[in-house]
This record gives structure tokens, sequence and C-alpha cells, in this order.
């Protein structure tokens, strides 16, 4: 489903624990989302244990469905021990490693959008100098922008909630990263539920992250980690504020509060959105 600029809904698989993929894809798109958004560690412990067969047959199962695969996000759940900014120079190399890992792995599937959040691989531990903690991460993503430009890929650097890490929490600390690195294929997302804690008003978050030119995608949830629709937050304002903007990318639910049951989440969810877009269409 689009509104007038060509935005698009999905949804994020992990809410949905067990199910199959392919059970995932025909639910999703039965009761009308365009795409799913992959959490790579529902699938495997290490993307590079999913043979190429098994890629293209995941791929192959969405398109089927009518599905779009549109990305990744929680990179770096698994496998343990990664970490983008951390002292060790051996640690870092082994994270860069897998995040090119995880840009083939996205592209093979059909993917455009990495969504870089992991909060505890990121954050800065007692004792770290800041700058240099910065200077490490943007080492990280740097070392892996080509594999991303090869493939057609754009990885988003995601703003997280203080209460989950202290290493890029604001729209601001975002783009300052996303400009210093200056690269085509690197830019930022906005999480509604981190946006809203963080500065009050995803809404606002949108606005200036649209007006940089850097916005590419975002995730629709409310600050009590459910889905839209269930909670407090306003979503008119910010789906204005995509529409007035001309945004033309992915929004997806993402939810951390699986109650009462996936099913539940998934169908109230989009009603609720395409309700929201309807009106502002009028």
């Amino acid at each position: 489903m689009a509104g007038k600029t060509g935005m698009k809904i999905g949804i994020c698989n992990e809410l949905f624990q067990a199910w199959p993929i392919e059970q995932i894809f025909d639910y999703a798109a039965r009761i009308g989302y365009g795409g799913v958004e992959i959490a790579p560690f529902t699938l495997a412990d290490s993307v590079r244990d999913i043979s190429p067969g098994k890629r293209k047959k995941i791929r192959r199962s969405a398109e089927e469905r009518g599905i779009e695969i549109l990305g990744l996000h929680w990179l770096l759940v698994k496998p343990e021990g990664l970490y983008i900014n951390h002292p060790a120079p051996e640690i870092r190399r082994r994270t860069q490693d897998y995040l090119k890992e995880l840009i083939h792995f996205c592209a093979d599937l059909g993917g455009k959008i990495l969504t870089h959040g992991s909060p505890k691989q990121r954050t800065i531990q007692k004792g770290w100098n800041f700058e240099e903690s910065w200077k490490r991460a943007r080492e990280t993503f740097e070392g892996c922008l080509p594999a991303a430009e090869e493939r057609g890929v754009i990885y988003c650097l995601e703003p997280l909630t203080r209460s989950n890490t202290n290493f890029i929490n604001t729209v601001e600390e975002a783009l300052r990263l996303v400009e210093e690195i200056a690269h085509p294929n690197f830019r930022m997302m906005v999480d509604c539920r981190s946006t809203e804690a963080n500065e009050g008003s995803a809404a606002k978050a949108i606005r200036r992250a649209m007006k940089s030119g850097h916005l590419r995608h975002v995730h629709l949830n409310d600050v009590n980690g459910r889905g839209p629709g269930f909670g407090e937050v306003a979503f008119t304002p910010i789906l204005k504020e995509l529409i007035q903007a001309k945004y033309s990318g992915w929004a997806s639910v993402e939810v951390f509060d699986f109650d009462p049951d996936p099913r539940t989440i998934a169908s109230r969810s989009i009603g609720y959105l395409k309700g929201i877009l309807e009106n502002l269409k009028g």
C-alpha cells in the first residue's frame, strides 16, 4: 500500500517468532503489507550458514506472494562477540567482515536497506574515550561501504533510545556521522519509539531528517514498545510529515512487546495506518 508519495508499509519478521518465513510472507500479504523486514538472527546464528540455494528459495517465496523483502535489521544480535567500536582491532575486523556478509545476504534476498541498531554492540563502555569510539565506528562503517555500493544497498544508521545505548541517540548525532562519512550508500533512518523518547516528537525528528536529504527508512512503533495504535503516540502527524515531504521509502512496523499475539498486532497496526493514510489522502 502507498500514500501519495509512494511510501510503502512493511513489517518486521521477528514479531512472528517461530513462524516459518513462508507463512510470514503469506500472512503479511493477505492483510495488506507490501514488504517484510528481516532480522537475520531469526533465520540462523550466522548468515554464512544460509546457502545460496536457501537464499534463492526465501526470495522466491516472497516474490510468489507479492511481498518485497525490503531489507535487514537487528544486524549484530548474532553471532556473539561483534562490536563496531571496540578498542580491540580484531573484534572490529570480525565485525566489519560480518557486516559485509550481511550486505551480500541482503542483496541476495532482493533487499535494499540495512538498518544498523544493535545497541549492545555499540555502547561505549566505562573507560573508553568517546571521540576514539566515534572514530572506530566510523572506520568500521567506511570499510563496509564499497560492498554496499557494489550490491546496490543502502546502509542506514539508527539513532536509539538512551535506555538502550549511549552512542548515537539523536537525529543530529546520526547526521553528524552520515555527513562525515559522506558516502551515497550510507544514510540514516528514524525509529519512532526512540525519537519520541529522546527528542519528544518523532514527527519533528522526521522533518529534520527529511530536510537533510539523508532519511531512507522509518520504523513505526510506540514508546511502549508496541505497534502503531497500541499506545499514546499519535501517528497522524508522523505520516503527514512523510507525505508532505514526498517520502517514497519504506516504513516498517517494528514491535518489542509481542502481546497479545502476532496476528492481532500485525492486523490492527496495518488497519490503523491505512485509516490514517486514507484520511490524509482526503
